[in-house]
């Protein structure tokens, strides 16, 4: 795999620790040593540890897609943004709808009972003419009990007869 291990005294040694090998791996294959020793020397020391970084995405995208590396993910999350744009839009046109049609539904229930126009109103039949003022003025606790339902009774140990 690789030829020779970097010592405590090896430049890449702060930013490849050994139980991530993996990561040096990754790079080396698509970037080489040296070249990935010469970029770490270009960089300024304190952003050494992003430069790093930034080499083992693209590393590991390479490795994923190597024709377009990390431009290739980049790409199809811009897709998948506009994807969700398109569906977050046609989701607003339905909510819009929707409640249009609630509010024209809520109108027309209105109209129709301001107008008792509702055919399950009843307010002004003449059946039930009264029948309603009689409900709300009555005290719901308060109704007559009959006793015997009307029927005669012959014998007062036995059941009433009809």
């Amino acid at each position: 795999m690789l030829r020779r291990r970097c010592d405590n005294n090896c430049l890449l040694a702060p930013y490849f620790p050994t139980q991530e090998l993996h990561k040096f791996v990754g790079v080396h294959k698509v970037f080489g040593a040296s070249n990935v020793i010469k970029m770490i020397q270009m960089v300024e020391e304190r952003k050494r540890e992003d430069a790093v970084k930034a080499m083992v995405y693209e590393a590991t995208a390479r490795l994923r897609d190597p024709v377009y590396g990390s431009a290739g993910s980049i790409y199809q999350l811009q897709k998948m943004i506009q994807e969700l744009k398109a569906q977050l839009e046609s989701m607003k046109t339905q909510v819009s709808e929707l409640r249009q049609q609630k509010e024209l539904l809520l109108s027309i229930h209105n109209n129709n009972v301001h107008s008792h126009n509702d055919p399950l109103f009843t307010d002004n039949d003449p059946i039930f003419d009264g029948y309603f003022d009689q409900l709300m003025d009555s005290d719901p606790f308060d109704f007559p009990v009959q006793v015997g339902w009307g029927c005669s009774n012959t014998n007062n140990m036995s059941m009433p007869s009809c």
